[in-house]
């Protein structure tokens, strides 16, 4: 776990609220999440940090990616990537065929979102690599998601952009994730070369699913810490749990 992974080292435990997107980000969700995290007795350094806040520094850096040419605006919807028959697939679902990346005079009065320009990109840094503590060293492959989004439509930065960007600036040393974000990874890398920021190690987990093997969701019924709380379940037989390499209560842990 992350939190023991900080104390054990004697290092910092940060919490970061991650509420660029103002459309399902609410108020009593974070009042959620700090109430679970203090029940199972996980307490952060310091106040935490709220990604709404720190708008300025995403912009920066995107400003810095502008003026060396590596991104460029896009116009495209979501149904026109889809419906695009030269819109190769990766790992994650089609890539963006770069439809808008040779455009001479964009109108940008239109809404458009920010494209990483992966090929001006890789052409800068050369070969990357990143070590996770459960893969070791890995070679970075961002080119197996394409040009991907850093600024959008509907917000100021993406979830790309933005946690480079913080791990930075909060001096991150270990991110702690879930493996559905393994490849995302790729992409923080390369930010961290254009950015010339440095490179924390990582630590991919498995996520946690249903007795069914299904990833939770309340749509689906799944029980959350705030139901379990409410149910009388003890947190330290949560965490004990975890700490042995187990999932709690029933539920399983993902294969990789």
């Amino acid at each position: 776990m992350n939190h023991d992974s900080a104390r054990a080292a004697g290092g910092r435990f940060l919490l970061r609220i991650e509420d660029i997107d103002a459309g399902r980000a609410r108020k009593e969700h974070v009042a959620g999440i700090e109430e679970d995290l203090h029940w199972l007795g996980l307490d952060w350094d310091g106040p935490a940090v709220r990604q709404s806040e720190r708008l300025p520094l995403y912009a920066e850096a995107l400003e810095r990616l502008k003026a060396d040419g590596l991104v460029y605006p896009c116009f495209c919807t979501r149904a026109d990537i889809q419906r695009s028959a030269a819109a190769p697939h990766g790992p994650e679902g089609p890539l963006y065929p770069g439809t808008c990346r040779g455009l001479t005079a964009p109108d940008l009065s239109h809404p458009h979102a920010w494209r990483l320009d992966l090929g001006k990109a890789l052409a800068r840094t050369g070969p990357l690599t990143w070590r996770d503590e459960r893969a070791g060293l890995v070679e970075g492959r961002p080119d197996l998601l394409g040009d991907v989004v850093l600024a959008r439509k509907d917000a100021p930065v993406s979830y790309h952009l933005a946690v480079t960007v913080d791990d930075a600036a909060q001096g991150v040393s270990l991110v702690v994730r879930g493996r559905d974000l393994f490849m995302s990874t790729h992409v923080h890398r390369l930010l961290q070369a254009l950015l010339d920021l440095p490179t924390p190690r990582y630590h991919h987990h498995p996520l946690i699913v249903g007795p069914d093997g299904e990833r939770l969701a309340k749509r689906h019924g799944a029980l959350s810490l705030a139901d379990l709380r409410a149910g009388g379940t003890d947190p330290a037989a949560i965490l004990s749990a975890f700490r042995a390499g187990r999932a709690p209560l029933g539920f399983r842990l993902a294969d990789a």
